[in-house]
């Protein structure tokens, strides 16, 4: 069995606890598979860093019910422990008139998408972190609420956070008491166990020095914090050993080369996505905008997720070779995958928070300039029109996260991607001229597999068209 840990708002310690946990199961030998909650990409680097695993995205709106259920399954075997970071509060999901959009979610989830959705889905019980630093007495009202709300939901227990003192969890635990919860662990306030942050939420792991103090700080947190005799034996892993069969197709044609954009500015890819490319017969190779010159040979597709392209603006745009390549191999046809940081990187420049101004690709006749706003949610896109990767007035589910605008919109018609299915957002977004799609769009390859299948296809059919040339 696995556990998911939830929260009674954003901002109570989710994450820190969760690595927590990881870390001290990792310290003491075992394998363990993490999960999260939702479309964020910088939580999973985390997991992934402690864990030395890929850590999976659990997120109905952008696949589907069935595909979470299958990937929850399939990365849970052959591991002795399995943990769910939720997302958000516990109950906090997709608004009912979202869900409206679509026929696909029912219509009597008033929080589809959200930590309860999932513990509901796959029947796992619930860890309550709950922030204690304004809190008594109240906090048994807070706990009776969250676990009497739905009562479909195992609350197995409470991890109180932020405890000021002896005394103060002395009063905690009083309060509780009537209520027969167990308290599953206690942490006092730790201002030294702090991850820094900036304007999309926490500094990704590649940029941050002495990670592996921070882990093991985490770890010995964990070894005292928390009721260790209670946590264990709901988390572990009952699911076989046995290896299943992968929830993507495989394809038996000849591998085709991928160039992945990956370093400090771009390392925005769910694990997923990348496994399907594989499955589907593509061999990924990573390369770093910022520190290669050249592209790497036999590529017949690019692909740049997103990223913090606007803190490494210079150093990208210093590297004028990999401009160039980029450039002249997207002249050509070569197919082009890139989202909200790519889309930006193929801009004529990005526009820093300082107000500097960094030429980039230039292949977009338009620049991406960095703003206070943060452009947030999930978005129903519809094809415009036929593109590399879709037909017109197909439809697919992405998620939007970014600090920054174009200057311009496409100024041809001919070149927009999408538009959006909700009222409230009128305008169209994305770029398609050569072999491209570049997009604000973060999209999940398990909830469209198709665009993933048809990248792949164009990459060989260009592949092809080179071999003829």
């Amino acid at each position: 069995m696995t556990l998911i840990i939830a929260g009674d708002r954003s901002g109570v310690g989710k994450t820190t606890i969760t690595l927590a946990l990881l870390a001290f199961l990792v310290k003491k030998g075992h394998q363990v598979q993490s999960f999260k909650v939702g479309p964020d990409y910088i939580d999973p680097m985390f997991h992934t860093y402690i864990t030395g695993r890929p850590c999976r995205n659990l997120d109905p709106i952008l696949t589907s019910e069935t595909y979470l259920k299958a990937c929850f399954q399939h990365h849970s075997q052959g591991v002795d422990y399995g943990l769910i970071e939720g997302v958000m509060g516990l109950f906090d999901g997709v608004p009912i008139d979202k869900l409206e959009l679509i026929d696909t979610f029912p219509k009597t989830s008033l929080n589809y998408g959200s930590t309860a959705h999932i513990a509901r889905l796959l029947k796992i019980p619930v860890v309550l972190v709950i922030d204690c630093s304004r809190l008594s007495g109240s906090v048994a009202a807070i706990a009776h609420g969250y676990r009497s709300l739905d009562p479909n939901l195992e609350i197995l227990g409470v991890i109180l956070n932020r405890v000021g003192s002896d005394r103060h969890l002395t009063l905690l635990e009083t309060a509780l008491l009537p209520l027969n919860l167990p308290i599953l662990g206690s942490l006092r306030r730790q201002d030294t166990l702090t991850i820094p942050d900036r304007h999309l939420g926490l500094v990704p792991t590649d940029e941050l020095k002495d990670l592996n103090i921070f882990v093991e700080k985490l770890a010995h947190l964990a070894q005292t914090a928390f009721n260790w005799d209670l946590l264990l034996p709901h988390l572990t892993s009952h699911t076989s050993h046995t290896s299943h069969t992968s929830h993507t197709p495989h394809t038996s044609h000849t591998p085709t080369k991928i160039a992945i954009a990956r370093d400090r500015a771009f390392n925005f890819y769910y694990a997923d996505n990348l496994d399907i490319l594989e499955k589907l017969g593509a061999e990924l190779i990573f390369w770093s905008p910022i520190n290669d010159e050249t592209l790497p040979e036999g590529i017949t597709g690019l692909y740049f997720g997103g990223g913090f392209p606007e803190v490494f603006a210079e150093a990208l745009s210093r590297n004028q070779k990999a401009l160039k390549a980029v450039k002249q191999a997207m002249i050509k046809g070569m197919p082009t995958y890139a989202e909200c940081g790519g889309l930006m990187y193929l801009c004529q420049e990005i526009i820093t928070f300082e107000d500097e101004a960094w030429a980039m690709v230039g292949i977009l006749p338009t620049s991406a300039k960095m703003v206070k706003t943060l452009t947030l949610g999930y978005r129903q896109a519809i094809a415009s029109q036929d593109s590399l990767l879709l037909r017109a007035g197909e439809t697919l589910w992405g998620h939007e996260f970014h600090r920054s605008e174009l200057t311009k919109t496409s100024p041809d018609p001919l070149f927009k991607l999408y538009s959006w299915h909700s009222p409230n957002l009128g305008y169209g977004e994305g770029w398609k001229p050569y072999n491209l799609h570049a997009s604000y769009l973060h999209l999940h390859f398990g909830g469209c597999s198709r665009v993933a299948e048809k990248f792949l296809r164009r990459c060989l059919d260009f592949s092809q068209r080179l071999a003829l040339d």
